[in-house]
């Protein structure tokens, strides 16, 4: 668990590449205003052990309640930690995360069982899906850092758990949605993520205006002032 910044404390979680880094230009803003918490995803691949890992986490700083945020494919794994962990939970923020109703691609179920292929072809597609949101001189960052496509395709199969939904019923932290505009989300549709809406009572929606599944890269202080009102009426209505 790497840390950055002081004040009430926010995990962030990164989603399906895995290092905590791809998300870096989120963590770093959240940092000036609150205490940070963010973590890579761990080899296991798998959502529980990520949760223990988080809970450990907390646990060895003493920290009794964190606002969990998980950003894409790391929503899952908030959202689970926030089902298993209410106490812990002070509040739940997914962010443009795959809903319930979301499944694999065909081609994608093909690229999950040969990995190095997974690995050609995100290089190849990721820059087509991303052209609306990124300039190349974003995207050439973090197409250059290290990733592993096998743990890649292993965190893909998230997606085939029918367990989100029973999470959802056992949700009882607010809840923030947080998702970009329909037209530059050309990974998760946002009408996907909407769904938790349904699924989670009492949870509210914001848009991040010129933005598609990557706002907390393109536009982290956007995102930033959207969790920083929202967390600080969640965190002052508790006081």
């Amino acid at each position: 668990m790497t840390e950055f910044g002081r004040g009430a404390p926010i995990v962030v979680i990164p989603g399906l590449p895995g290092p905590w880094r791809f998300v870096a230009p989120a963590v770093h803003a959240l940092a000036r205003y609150y205490r940070v918490l963010t973590l890579s995803l761990g080899p296991e691949c798998s959502i529980d052990s990520d949760v223990d890992r988080i809970l450990a986490a907390l646990d060895e700083r003493k920290i009794d309640r964190a606002v969990i945020c998980g950003i894409s494919l790391g929503g899952l794994i908030a959202l689970r930690f926030a089902a298993r962990h209410p106490d812990r939970t002070s509040a739940l923020l997914l962010v443009s995360t795959p809903g319930p109703g979301m499944t694999l691609a065909p081609r994608y179920r093909v690229y999950m069982r040969w990995p190095r292929l997974l690995g050609a072809l995100f290089l190849i597609e990721t820059p087509y899906q991303l052209r609306h949101e990124l300039r190349w001189s974003q995207l050439r960052p973090l197409l250059g850092r290290p990733v592993s496509f096998a743990r890649m395709a292993r965190r893909a199969s998230f997606l085939d758990s029918h367990e989100a939904e029973a999470d959802c019923r056992r949700i009882t932290a607010p809840t923030l949605i947080v998702t970009g505009e329909n037209a530059l989300d050309h990974v998760v549709p946002v009408d996907r993520t909407r769904e938790y809406l349904e699924l989670i009572p009492g949870s509210g929606h914001i848009r991040l205006a010129n933005t598609g599944h990557l706002g907390t890269i393109t536009r982290p202080e956007l995102f930033r002032a959207v969790v920083q009102g929202y967390v600080d009426t969640i965190l002052s209505g508790a006081a």
